[in-house]
């Protein structure tokens, strides 16, 4: 069976597996059309593709909803492909950045089974995921990261941990490069955990329409390869003009 790159793709601040703690501005939308790929020793699975929107519905406060069409390629049995799981989260701004603090934000985002785990296109239960992030920048730089608790509403599977940390650097208006590492550690002796890194790339080719993509790979645990492609599309309200 392929790792099931479904289960929990909430965490994720595109095109990284780690989230930034920047909710959407007030009435605005960020929506991706996307696809992601975990290839192992047993197959590919993905979601191909995904729809991410994510709105502003305060100040400081961002809904998301991710809904997915997933696949699994095992090497041995049989293809699938149909509705993955669907997420909701809630992220909210706790603290503001200043020039000595971070910026600080919560995300509670749950996972619903709507895939068919008998097709491993789900994970079968619902999953809480609960994570806390910060976010510094200097000048062309940036750094954010923290990490979460994943929750299982199943007796047979385990909760888990998450950690990444990120760093980018904008090129120019045009060119964002990044690069992260990440690590999900279960608590379980019949699973492995996972240490990666992702290496990735964001084109914006105006104020509305971007190219996000990364790849990588673990470097201990299951031996996957990953890999994200996403057209991002900003939506929102013109700045008033005052004479």
């Amino acid at each position: 069976m392929a790792s099931l790159v479904a289960v929990f793709s909430a965490v994720a601040g595109p095109p990284f597996r780690t989230d930034d703690p920047e909710p959407t501005e007030y009435h605005h939308w960020e929506i991706y059309c996307a696809t992601q790929i975990s290839h192992d020793n047993f197959g590919t699975s993905g979601e191909a593709p995904f729809c991410e929107a994510n709105y502003g519905i305060v100040n400081g406060v961002q809904m998301e909803l991710h809904v997915p069409l997933a696949f699994n390629r095992p090497h041995a049995g049989n293809s699938a492909y149909g509705p993955g799981d669907a997420e909701f989260g809630l992220k909210c701004r706790l603290a503001a950045e200043t020039t000595a603090l971070p910026l600080v934000s919560i995300y509670p985002s749950i996972e619903v089974p709507t895939g068919d785990p008998a097709k491993h296109l789900g994970a079968g239960n619902t999953q809480l995921f609960v994570p806390l992030w910060l976010q510094k920048s200097w000048g062309a730089w940036t750094t954010y990261g923290g990490g979460g608790y994943l929750i299982n509403f199943a007796s047979n599977q385990a909760n888990s941990l998450f950690f990444g940390w990120e760093g980018q650097r904008d090129v120019s208006e045009a060119l964002t490069v990044g690069a992260e590492i990440f690590s999900t550690i279960v608590p379980s002796e019949s699973s492995e955990n996972e240490w990666a890194f992702n290496i990735g790339v964001t084109v914006n080719f105006n104020e509305s329409n971007h190219f996000l993509v990364s790849a990588g790979r673990d470097v201990a645990g299951p031996d996957d390869f990953f890999l994200y492609a996403a057209y991002g599309l900003t939506i929102g309200p013109k700045p008033s003009m005052k004479n």
